[in-house]
């Protein structure tokens, strides 16, 4: 935690360019999985999508009543 505290005074644009990638790569990971477990159903290929885009939501709306 340390390392990313002194990368983010040191070296903004490299630890947001980090951040970027490894958000953007596990939202597609995330998707890839739900993906995976919902392909035998038959579903279309937004279905992942919206569940995992749903399940954010529920998230979010958890973590602000909760404050």
């Amino acid at each position: 935690m340390d390392y990313l505290r002194r990368m983010q005074t040191e070296r903004p644009v490299l630890f947001w360019v980090v951040l970027l990638v490894a958000f953007v790569v596990g939202f597609q990971l995330l998707i890839f999985l739900v993906g995976l477990i919902l392909g035998p159903f038959g579903v279309p290929s937004w279905v992942p999508l919206a569940v995992v885009l749903g399940v954010l939501v529920v998230i979010a709306r958890r973590q602000q009543r909760s404050r």
